[in-house]
């Protein structure tokens, strides 16, 4: 009977074992998802200004923005938050290049959402034809 009861006790531990495998399997990272881009023939001062103004009218708070660095972040407090990355590159004297990235509910979303957003920023900036 002891023979049965330590077979039973060892299957117990390896299924424990392999359940406990199978949860720590869906704790593994998500692969970074590229930023949406998009270049700009204006200068990058002017075309973050534009950006953080756009974010403010679309409802979002700055939650921190630097003119020196190129940078903004921003959240839109709703549930599930929404938070923003942006980030502008100076491409020479009147070009500059937009990275924006966002989470939904701290998930990445996809670049091809954040498309219209830039179409958004081209038309504010006063480059749409």
């Amino acid at each position: 009977m002891s023979c049965r009861l330590l077979a039973g006790c060892l299957w117990l531990v390896m299924l424990a074992g392999c359940l406990w495998l199978v949860m720590l399997a869906g704790c593994a990272a998500t692969p970074p998802v590229p930023p949406s881009e998009m270049t700009l023939s204006a200068p990058a001062e002017t075309t973050l200004r534009q950006a953080v103004e756009l974010l403010v009218e679309q409802g979002y708070v700055i939650r921190h923005a630097d003119l020196a660095l190129g940078r903004a972040e921003a959240s839109l407090a709703r549930w599930p938050e929404y938070r923003v990355t942006l980030q502008v590159i100076e491409q020479g004297e009147n070009a500059s290049l937009v990275r924006i990235m966002a989470q939904r509910g701290g998930k990445p979303l996809p670049a091809y959402l954040l498309d219209p957003w830039l179409a958004s920023l081209q038309a504010k900036v006063g480059l749409v034809p």
